[in-house]
């Protein structure tokens, strides 16, 4: 941070949220760890989104609970697929193991809170917004909103000791994102936190940490949110769509109820649209549509031309969209101790 360029920071989780990774059971927890890089899938448009952003002022930077004997494995994948990052945090499972702290090891609060409030205590620029990425297999939804109502000033230390020690943290990991707290700026940096339905739970889970979170199935409604929030061009918002379709067999009817689902549960409001239908406008036209034809689509560029074909659709599903509420502060302590009695 300290060019003092970068305005926007990304914070992404990897496993379930950027790579397509299984873990529930020991053998599947052994095989990802010996997955070689190439072996390791990302999960459809991805990579594609991280790299548009890059491009801008956007700084990446990775947190994951993946354990750091896997950091040259994870390093050659994000290599593989072009992505440049600021930093790749990893969990220290081997110390954890060795100090016999074993709730550490499946443990997340403890492990990402301090990690994410070490990461804004050294940001020397109070006006840099974030945005974070997670999943819904986890408690990445919980943890992101917490930081980003400490950061704020919402949420007071003593509720962060309160949480933790109701989660049953170890006491060095308490100490670490108290020590952290104490030393970052306050500013209400959270802009926007995008959870990956990887479990397909249901987006009304969600509806408690506010507007700012946003419940995605795919990564094309990312980048729609991610338009709309001025981080991607309308541009790479299409190259984006291009890429699912050229490699992951999305067609035009999926982009179209992308956008869609988006509207109806009160995420987007037409801000983009023009921007879209102007880029669409200059975006090449296959033979194709010229000619009214239709042939076997060798390029994608018929499917990306059914958002400028159903933009009429678009507009009015905006249009009719709900406007989400501001909600209060969720009693984070209620919440944690309410899943520590789900998972008991």
């Amino acid at each position: 941070m300290g060019s003092g360029q970068i305005s926007h920071v990304a914070r992404w989780d990897l496993d379930k949220t950027y790579l397509r990774t299984e873990f529930d059971t020991l053998r599947e927890l052994v095989k990802t760890a010996l997955e070689r890089a190439d072996e390791k899938r990302s999960h459809p448009g991805a990579s594609a989104v991280i790299r548009e952003l890059q491009t801008g002022d956007v700084e990446i930077h990775v947190l994951s609970g993946s354990p750091e004997q896997m950091r040259g494995r994870i390093e050659a994948k994000l290599r593989l697929d072009g992505i440049r990052y600021a930093s790749l945090t990893l969990k220290p499972n081997l110390q954890n193991l060795l100090r016999l702290r074993f709730r550490s090891i499946r443990g997340q609060l403890g492990y990402k809170l301090p990690s994410l409030l070490r990461m804004r205590a050294r940001v020397q620029d109070p006006a840099v917004r974030e945005t974070l990425v997670g999943d819904d297999a986890e408690a990445d939804a919980f943890i992101y909103a917490l930081y980003g109502d400490l950061i704020a000033g919402r949420v007071h230390a003593d509720v962060l000791l309160a949480v933790m020690q109701g989660d049953r943290c170890h006491p060095d990991e308490i100490a670490d994102a108290m020590t952290a707290m104490r030393r970052v700026e306050p500013s209400d940096a959270v802009d926007r936190i995008l959870i990956h339905l990887d479990r397909q739970t249901p987006p009304s889970d969600f509806d408690l940490y506010g507007a700012r979170m946003v419940p995605f199935y795919n990564y094309f409604q990312a980048a729609l949110i991610l338009n709309e929030d001025g981080l991607l061009s309308p541009d790479a918002l299409l190259r984006v769509g291009t890429d699912l379709v050229l490699q992951h067999r999305f067609d035009g009817d999926a982009l179209v109820r992308s956008y869609l689902d988006l509207a109806r549960r009160g995420h987007v409001h037409g801000q983009s649209l023009d921007g879209i239908e102007a880029s669409l406008d200059n975006w090449p036209v296959p033979d194709s549509l010229r000619s009214g034809r239709p042939r076997p689509m060798t390029t994608g560029l018929d499917e990306i031309h059914a958002l400028g074909r159903r933009m009429d659709d678009l507009r009015a599903a905006a249009a009719a969209a709900p406007v989400r509420e501001l909600v209060k502060v969720p009693d984070y302590f209620s919440l944690v101790m309410s899943h520590n009695r789900r998972r008991s």
